[in-house]
């Protein structure tokens, strides 16, 4: 059955990747054209980090021997909410003259909202996994979640530049921290 579900996870996770890449390439491409911001720029890259953290955390799916429809359903919404997501990045065609700056802020809600959302998903997920003895909740992944809903949150409401700016950076930090110091640098069956 897992094969069956990532297959249907990873189109729709290499969507979100796709269309991530496409839009930072058109940036590269018409960077004389277009208005460049670096904090649009640098969510970009958190997105991509995200959306690959969760594919490669999703192989402990691989250990379950019984597939509820329930969980299938759960996580495909899960994937489909990621790519959402990452959309609110770019428009479907980056026209000539657009100032990403004006577009991010004009679409924060939306793309924070998304955020909110995945992670509100990440947490059944996460205790799914647990559950079905997968793998173990790292003890600090309740304090990972509450850091970045707070961003989240705070990312939807404020419209502050500089506050922006160190959400994003600090967004980075914190989950690339959260990667390299958590059982989800390892994937397999749990000992």
């Amino acid at each position: 059955m897992f094969d069956y579900f990532s297959i249907l996870v990873s189109i729709i996770l290499g969507l979100a990747l796709t269309h991530l890449l496409r839009g930072l390439g058109k940036q590269i491409q018409m960077s004389r054209q277009i208005r460049v911001y670096w904090v649009h720029i640098l969510w970009t890259i958190n997105v991509v980090f995200q959306v690959l953290v969760l594919w490669w955390g999703m192989f402990w799916w691989k250990y379950l021997s019984t597939w509820p429809i329930s969980w299938f359903v759960f996580l495909s919404t899960y994937a489909v909410v990621l790519f959402l997501w990452s959309y609110m990045l770019y428009p479907a065609e980056v026209p000539e003259g657009i100032d990403f700056e004006v577009f991010f802020y004009r679409n924060r809600r939306w793309f924070f909202g998304l955020l909110i959302a995945s992670f509100l998903m990440d947490i059944p997920e996460t205790m799914g996994k647990q559950l079905y003895h997968l793998r173990p909740m790292p003890a600090f992944y309740p304090y990972l979640v509450a850091v970045l809903l707070l961003i989240g949150v705070v990312g939807m409401v404020s419209s502050n530049r500089r506050l922006h700016a160190v959400m994003a950076t600090l967004w980075f930090a914190i989950l690339a921290s959260y990667v390299s110091l958590s059982v989800i640098a390892h994937i397999g069956p749990q000992q």
